[in-house]
């Protein structure tokens, strides 16, 4: 896959995750109605935490020796946010018409596709796959 795509698909996939920071980080009622169907009375140490590592995922993805390790958190966390949507929020939540589900699809997707072209620099069992 053309390097240029990788970077503008790693591109799309921080913008998303960065842009519910502010949702995540000022309390948003959407943000915690989400928390909250998910974490009860701590929705604000799930919020806040899912928000600190989806910033370090983003910054990570980013990082020529780190790559790797970004893809693979964003992985981790869209795979929790998928079977979030699947099992207690629901595929549309707040009448987004799904949309929130489908941004966490497309960047479980993308962190997939960083991970696989960056497989040779997993330390340990990169080389495995050359």
């Amino acid at each position: 896959m053309n390097k240029n795509l990788i970077t503008i698909l790693k591109a799309i996939a921080a913008i998303i995750m960065l842009q519910t920071l502010f949702y995540k980080f000022s309390a948003a009622q959407e943000s915690v109605e989400l928390f909250t169907k998910l974490a009860g009375e701590n929705e604000a140490y799930m919020r806040i935490g899912t928000g600190v590592l989806e910033l370090i995922a983003s910054i990570l993805l980013f990082v020529p020796k780190s790559v790797w390790f970004g893809a693979l958190m964003t992985i981790g966390l869209m795979s929790g946010a998928v079977l979030g949507h699947l099992t207690k929020i629901g595929i549309s939540h707040n009448n987004d018409g799904g949309l929130l589900f489908g941004s966490a699809i497309f960047i479980l997707i993308v962190g997939l596709i960083v991970l696989f072209k960056e497989r040779k620099n997993i330390p340990f069992i990169g080389s495995k796959f050359s």
